[in-house]
């Protein structure tokens, strides 16, 4: 009996490093190779950015948004701030500041704040970018080229989280590596129509397709909210990629473990559909792929299967690391990461359970 609970997260985690669509990989990825920014007309791209309270990191934002270029069109959808976002915003050259209305019933209040912006975007190109997200010189250009090369009508870029403390380091990769095995990249980036996957935090679109799909109100109370426009996208026939990158850089400062679970909680229940049945499944999964090979170890029997579990565990996590530049010890503690994960979409859950869908900003979504 020890040795078959020890082959079966072997055969888990073998499966995973053998799937053709290699989960694990970070091929799928875009970096500035041109850094200077001379030259580079923007002028048919206009800017969509919701801020709610970001005066720490909008500056930041909008500085580096002007050195990508000339002509590019910025408009900042404030979200009821009660801070000076709306102040520093206006303070940029070629950046509006729209003052957003209140949040109606029934909208998430991104997308709430981005159906106001949309219908005033007049260019060819709109990119939707996070109000905490910085690009590096060039990677604006980068990502133009990359969607006119390629012929996409929607890309997108996962931006590299801050890794500041200890807990940024042992959870924040893995976010992106479990994003990876519940959306893998390959199958989302080709025709494949059952896997569609954007990074909301920097995405750039065609705005007549965005105009299309119907714009945000067909997403409105979406809290995965990338995901389904890149599913809106994909299932009207256009083609979407996303990919990794290290210019495109997070400013969300997490750094304690409370941070971090207020991210993951907020849509962790919502990716399984706020179903209880899968809940129990993950949660089986989790035991067996993560706690079965440790507790398995004490088996003198076991004991070499346990360990192949291990290593297959740890040689799928070790690109992810490998890509930012990080140890590859931490991956020895990723059945620490995954517990902490486990725990943090069981919190989800429970908040669901009690009448709290999702809590960001300030605001509270209670189930429908």
């Amino acid at each position: 009996m020890p040795i078959a609970l020890a082959i079966f997260p072997l055969l888990i985690w073998v499966a995973v490093l053998l799937a053709p669509w290699r989960p694990w990989s970070t091929r799928e990825r875009l970096e500035v190779d041109h850094p200077s920014n001379e030259g580079v007309d923007l002028c048919q791209i206009t800017v969509l950015i919701p801020a709610r309270n970001e005066a720490e990191v909008i500056a930041i934002t909008l500085s580096a948004l002007q050195a990508q270029g000339t002509g590019l069109q910025v408009l900042v959808i404030d979200d009821q701030s009660t801070d000076a976002t709306a102040q520093l915003a206006g303070s940029f050259a070629n950046t509006r500041v729209i003052n957003g209305q209140p949040l109606p019933a029934g909208w998430a209040g991104k997308l709430w704040a981005l159906e106001q912006g949309q219908s005033q975007v007049l260019t060819p190109l709109t990119l939707l970018l996070d109000a905490d997200i910085q690009l590096q010189p060039g990677m604006l250009a980068a990502l133009l080229r990359f969607k006119q090369r390629d012929g996409r009508q929607l890309i997108s870029v996962m931006a590299d989280l801050q890794r500041s403390s200890f807990w940024d380091c042992l959870l924040l990769p893995a976010f992106i590596y479990y994003f990876k095995l519940l959306y893998p990249f390959a199958l989302s980036n080709s025709r494949h129509r059952h896997v569609a996957a954007a990074a909301g935090g920097c995405v750039l679109l065609d705005t007549d397709v965005l105009q299309r799909i119907g714009a945000f109100a067909c997403l409105r109370d979406a809290l995965i909210d990338d995901c389904a426009l890149a599913r809106q996208v994909k299932d009207a026939g256009y083609r979407t990629w996303l990919g990794l990158s290290r210019d495109v850089i997070s400013l969300r400062p997490y750094g304690t473990l409370r941070s971090i679970h207020e991210m993951v909680a907020r849509s962790a229940f919502t990716q399984l559909g706020y179903s209880s049945g899968l809940l129990i499944v993950v949660t089986l999964l989790f035991l067996l792929s993560y706690a079965g090979p440790l507790v398995l170890l004490s088996s003198p029997v076991s004991r070499p299967w346990a360990l192949a579990a291990w290593a297959a565990m740890t040689l799928g996590y070790l690109p992810i690391l490998r890509y930012y530049r990080m140890s590859f010890l931490w991956a020895l503690l990723l059945p620490l990461t995954a517990a902490f994960y486990l725990g943090m979409t069981w919190s989800s859950a429970i908040g669901y359970w009690r009448g709290v869908r999702s809590c960001w900003k300030g605001r509270v979504y209670t189930p429908r």
